[in-house]
């Protein structure tokens, strides 16, 4: 059988929900899939390009969610960074990988440019638009990282109990909707503020 791209991406995320990122190096890759780690960079130049290649999977998933219908910027920014959450969501460390791809450059699904074109249906200024989209990605990936870092300490039994001086009992889909809230609302102050 012939190795392709899309076998050693595959075998890459089902390497990343087993054993999370830290553990997803090339050696267990190639191991997985039956080769020498030297196979592997014919279809990945390095470990960065692997984890962006991982990433653009993940974010492929949420750019591809259909946005409702309703001509409300409001509605269509909540549909796009609630489908980022889950996408993000739906693997080990999902929010991990594709921010340091993102920081690295690595990614090329246009998540910020999805997140960018309600804002700007709002009437942001087009100088203001990316920069506030790209918060709001700021905030699903961050928001999401410390929802999967809870989750997997709360799976070795390692959270504090609520005595303790944080209490991370927060409900964090309540939580991530309050946030997304948060910056629809500013960005609507923002918007009637430059029309004055």
């Amino acid at each position: 059988m012939q190795l392709t791209r899309t076998d050693v991406v595959n075998a890459a995320i089902a390497l990343l929900d087993q054993y999370g990122l830290a553990d997803l190096s090339m050696r267990r890759l190639a191991t997985s899939l039956g080769v020498a780690p030297g196979a592997l960079y014919w279809h990945v130049a390095n470990k960065q390009a692997l984890l962006g290649a991982v990433a653009d999977r993940i974010l492929l998933r949420a750019a591809a969610t259909d946005l409702p219908a309703e001509d409300e910027w409001d509605a269509r920014l909540l549909a796009v960074a609630g489908a980022l959450r889950d996408a993000l969501l739906s693997h080990r460390d999902g929010a991990e990988v594709v921010a340091a791809s993102l920081a690295a450059r690595q990614v090329s699904v246009p998540i910020r440019d999805r997140l960018a074109e309600p804002v700007r249906a709002a009437g942001l200024a087009e100088d203001e638009a990316d920069p506030a989209a790209l918060a709001v990605l700021h905030f699903v990936l961050g928001a999401t990282m410390d929802e999967q870092s809870r989750m997997q300490l709360d799976s070795l039994g390692a959270l504090p109990d609520d005595e303790g001086p944080v209490v991370l009992g927060t409900d964090a889909a309540a939580g991530f909707a309050l946030g997304l809230t948060l910056f629809v609302d500013g960005i609507r102050h923002r918007v009637r503020t430059l029309k004055r």
